[in-house]
Order: C-alpha cells, then sequence, then structure tokens
C-alpha cells in the first residue's frame, strides 16, 4: 500500500478518559478477585530458569497518562521482560530509522504461526513478516542505533530503561540459562544472513536479543512504559520524551495486529488493545491516550501468553471503557449527520 500520499495531511487524534481514580483503584482490585484462583495453564520450561517460577504469582498495575497510577498484588515482583521488550526495541529502531525503512526489512503483517516459526521465514523468501515474532525481531534489534554489538547493547538498555523511568539491569542467571538454550533463535538468525536479511555476526545479534529478553522488570515497570506509548512517546512519571508520537502510532499499530502471536486477531476482537506478552508471564496492553495496564502471572496457553494476565487485562478492558474500538452515539436527539 502506497501511503505517501497521506504523509502530509493533519493529523487529530481521539483520546479519553479512565473512570474517577478512586473507581480505577477499586475495579483492579474487583479484578484480582475475580482471576486470582484461576490455575489454568502451564510455567514456560524450555528456558530452565523460568521452570522454578512460582505459577501462583500474580500481580496488575495501572498508570495514566498524567503518571497516576495503582498497583495490586505481586505487581513489584521482578521477572525477565522476555518477549515484551519486542514493542519497545521496534520503537527504538524506527525512532532511528523512520517509519518506510523498518516496515520494509522487518515487515508488520502476522504470521498465523507460532513465535519461533522456521517455516514463516521459509515461506516468505527469508522476509521476517513482523517485529513481535523471534526472526523479526532479532533483525529488528540489529537496526537500532550503534555500529557494535556492544554499542547496540548499550542503545537497547538505555532505550527501555528511559521507556521504564529507571535503570533496569539484566538478570544474569535468565541471560545464561537462555543463551545454553536458544539454539532455535541462533538458527532463524543465521537463516536471515542466508537471505541477506542480517550481516554475518548473527551470533553476536542474537546474544544482544537474549540479553534485552533478560532485563529484569516488574508489572509496574510495563505499566509505565506502556504509558509512555500511550502518552504519545512522553514518560508519565519522568517527564522526558522517549520517542516521537510517530513512532508511537507505528508501534502500537504493529503490536495490535501481532503482538500475542497467533492469537492476535481473536485478542483485538474481544479486547480491543494493542497488547505484548512475553514467557514470563507478562503482558502490557495500552490504550491510547487513556495509559498502560499490565498484569503478571507465569502460567501460560498453548500460545505463550498468560492466561490469568490475559483474563485481568480482558476485563479491565472492558469495565474501564479501554478498548479503543468501542463507541457511543452523542448525547441528546439523533439527527441527520451534517459535516
Amino acid at each position: 500500500m502506497d501511503t505517501t500520499v497521506f504523509e502530509d495531511t493533519p493529523q487529530h487524534v481521539s483520546t479519553g478518559d479512565l473512570p474517577k481514580w478512586g473507581h480505577v483503584e477499586s475495579l483492579v482490585q474487583e479484578t484480582m478477585g475475580l482471576c486470582r484462583d484461576d490455575a489454568t495453564g502451564q510455567v514456560a520450561d524450555y528456558i530452565p530458569v523460568l521452570a522454578d517460577t512460582d505459577p501462583d504469582l500474580f500481580g496488575i498495575a495501572l498508570v495514566s497518562p498524567h503518571g497516576r497510577f495503582y498497583d495490586a498484588g505481586d505487581a513489584q515482583h521482578p521477572f525477565s521482560i522476555q518477549s515484551v521488550s519486542k514493542m519497545f526495541v521496534y520503537a527504538l529502531a524506527i525512532h532511528e530509522h523512520g517509519h518506510g525503512l523498518v516496515r520494509d526489512i522487518v515487515g508488520v503483517n502476522n504470521t498465523g504461526l507460532p513465535f519461533n516459526s522456521v517455516m514463516a521465514l521459509e515461506l516468505n523468501a527469508g522476509h521476517p513478516m513482523n517485529p513481535m515474532v523471534n526472526a523479526g525481531a532479532i533483525a529488528t534489534t540489529a537496526l537500532v542505533a550503534g555500529e557494535t554489538p556492544e554499542e547496540k547493547w548499550e542503545t537497547i538498555r538505555s532505550g527501555l530503561s528511559e521507556f521504564a523511568g529507571r535503570e533496569l539491569e539484566v538478570d544474569e542467571d535468565v541471560f545464561l540459562s537462555e543463551m545454553a538454550t536458544n539454539h532455535r533463535n541462533r538458527a532463524l538468525a543465521r537463516l536471515l544472513v542466508s537471505y541477506a536479511r542480517l550481516r554475518p555476526d548473527a551470533d553476536a545479534m542474537v546474544e544482544v536479543y537474549t540479553r534485552q529478553c533478560s532485563l529484569r522488570v516488574t508489572a509496574h515497570d510495563l505499566a509505565v512504559m506502556g504509558a509512555t506509548l500511550a502518552s504519545g512517546g512522553v514518560n508519565p512519571v519522568t517527564g522526558r520524551r522517549v520517542v516521537s508520537a510517530d513512532v508511537c502510532r507505528d508501534t502500537l499499530a504493529v503490536v495490535a495486529a501481532n503482538g500475542l502471536y497467533e492469537q492476535s486477531g481473536e485478542w483485538l476482537f474481544e479486547i480491543g488493545l494493542p497488547a505484548k506478552s512475553g514467557v514470563s508471564g507478562g503482558i502490557v496492553a495500552v490504550a491510547p491516550g487513556k495509559g498502560a495496564a499490565a498484569a503478571f502471572s507465569p502460567r501460560l496457553d498453548h500460545a505463550g501468553n498468560s492466561v490469568r494476565a490475559q483474563h485481568a487485562i480482558g476485563h479491565l478492558s472492558r469495565v474501564m471503557g479501554m478498548n479503543m474500538f468501542a463507541s457511543a452515539p452523542q448525547s441528546g436527539d439523533v439527527q441527520e449527520a451534517r459535516w
């Protein structure tokens, strides 16, 4: 689709408001109560260190564009960010190279296949399709600012710390566990090299990507990071601009289409929010102009998405009016439309 005709068109945005903050707090507590006893799903075990995670951990965090927040349960419990990092690294890549180049290299369309699929790459002549699956995420990591792997890693670490509003650190146990078992990611990277979609330093890019996924965060951190995207790129806690509003728009569009892998369409249909999940059990969902909700619970469904976190954010979306597709008639008598 040629979008150049739209590039100079003035843009207007539609935002909105969350319920009164006291009501928000009661709704989060209500959601905790509704979802706490759901014990379906399994803790990820293909990364050995994650298999030891307490499956009963459960936290919810909500952050508004004005920096107000509410944490419940285990919202301050640390865990590795895993694939949730993909959306924020994608934002850093667009910030560096712009809308068109990153779209052409990485793609934006859903594969309909698992996040670590080799087949998806082969079926599309080595094109990764989107940055939320592993092949696309590795290609995106290679696009961030920096000439060397060390410089790219510092761009990612400092950039995601800016999104979180605090300095993030790597969980070294998770990093070493993943490096010992990430054979498929190395295969994906080398396949990208064979299609000239990645420079020959494939193993170095996989190591940077693995460090990225091993950054330690909390549900509260994810909510702050999501609220930064909801606020046109300005961190609502620090007040610092991290990326532009255009970068936020592009990032959230891709996350809406691909953030929950092959379940992304169903999620968007039922919940109506861009959201990204990770195999540690974290999910963050963004309501542009309204804020972000994050939840953490380690038990996952077959696609690698937290069962309890999905239910929690889904309930919050409905009771707080966060669905970005929802609308209601204007008050007063319905009359013939006049433009």
